[in-house]
Formats: C-alpha cells, structure tokens, sequence
C-alpha cells in the first residue's frame, strides 16, 4: 500500500532545498506552500513572475494536486489562462509520480517564452490594429528589409569586384595622371627620329602659283600653257 504522506512529505524536503528563495510552506494539513517561479530577464531587463500555490490531495501523486496563481506580475488575462491549461496537462501526464518539481519547470520556460514576446506585445500596445496602421506599420518594415538587401548586395558587389574602371584607377592612384610625361623622361634620348624623312620632304617640288607671272585668280585658264 502506498504511503502517501511519507512521498509528500520527501517530496516538501526536497522542494525546500531546490527553492530555499521562493518557497514558503503555508499550512500542513493538508499540505499546502507556495513557490514563486520568476522569467529570465528580457531584451531590456523586463521580467514576469508568478506565485504557484500548490495543495496536496490525499492520494497525491496518484491524484493531481490543487493549483492555483496566488499572485503575478506583468501577466496578462490570456498568460494566466495559458499557465493554467499548462498546469493541467502537466498534471496529467506525470499522474504517479511527485510531479511539483516538473510543473514548476514547465511554468518557468512559460514565463521565458512571455518575456520574450514583450517586445512585440508593445509594438500594439493600446492601439487597435486597424488595416491602416497594419499597413504602415507593413511599409516601414518592407523599407527596413529592402535597405538590407541593398547593403547586403553592395557588399558582395564589392567584394566580388575584380576590373576598376579608369576613372576608379585613376582615383586609386594619382601617379596615373602623369604617367605618360614619365614615359617621355625615361625615354631620353633613346627616342630615334629619322632623318631621312625630312630630306625627302626637301627634295619635292612644290609650286606656288603666285609665283608664276601668267597667273590670273580670276581666269581659271591663266595658268594653262598657251
């Protein structure tokens, strides 16, 4: 036969040794404390918290025991409900065995979730949502995003850039600019011209009508042999 008050009474030992902070005994017949379960901190130090009553039945574990929220901070209606819900199927899966520890558990990763979904909570907070405000609301976020992506493709852009156009190259550097004078004073006097070009040149013969004394601007004909 099972000895019920024997597991409770194991079961309030070790509940005092894991929660020395939060746990409070508040009668013995029944059994009755409490446990206070606090969310780790959030993005900016927010926190919820809890107080979980809890009664022994008589043929607790083989029977769920009474719960109940003895009291709450920065929770709201739908939380409270969810906890409660939480609870329950708790509960029920771990009939038979001491179960507070487990439920107290499920609780605390309940709250961690909540403070982690404040942020958004704020986002509406006492304004309706409305298809309006939805909707800007939608266009700043879309803008947000798109600023992003254009970052993020300039970025590869960048990196996968391998050719500068010339007026890149020449900002990158400005020796450029004189490049080709720098070319022309390395040459010296290597540069070789030939000469023979002009003699050439020298040796054609080119007429000047004005010299010839038969020459008329106004009579095409004037320079015709006769």
């Amino acid at each position: 036969m099972t000895d019920y008050g024997e597991e409770q009474r194991n079961e309030l030992e070790a509940l005092e040794s894991i929660y020395p902070d939060s746990f409070t005994v508040l009668s013995e017949s029944p059994p009755s404390f409490t446990i206070t379960v606090t969310s780790e901190a959030g993005e900016n130090d927010e926190t919820v918290q809890t107080t979980l009553k809890f009664t022994y039945s008589e043929k607790y574990p083989d029977e769920a025991p009474l719960y109940e929220i003895f009291s709450q901070e920065n929770l709201e209606d739908n939380d409270i409900s969810d906890i409660l819900k939480l609870l329950a199927l708790q509960a029920e899966e771990n009939l038979g065995m001491v179960m507070i520890f487990t439920l107290v558990t499920a609780v605390q990763e309940k709250l961690n979730e909540i403070v982690d979904q404040i942020k958004t909570r704020q986002l509406f907070h006492g304004t309706p949502v409305t298809i309006e405000n939805f909707l800007n609301w939608k266009a700043k976020f879309d803008a947000e995003l798109l600023e992003i992506k254009k970052k993020r493709m300039k970025e590869e852009e960048q990196a996968g850039k391998n050719k500068l156009s010339g007026k890149q190259l020449f900002e990158t550097d400005h020796n450029l600019d004189t490049s080709d004078i720098q070319f022309l004073e390395d040459a010296g006097n290597n540069v070789e011209v030939d000469e023979s070009l002009f003699q050439e040149m020298d040796d054609l013969e080119l007429e000047d009508d004005e010299d010839d004394p038969d020459y008329n601007p106004a009579d095409p004909e004037s320079d015709s042999a006769d």
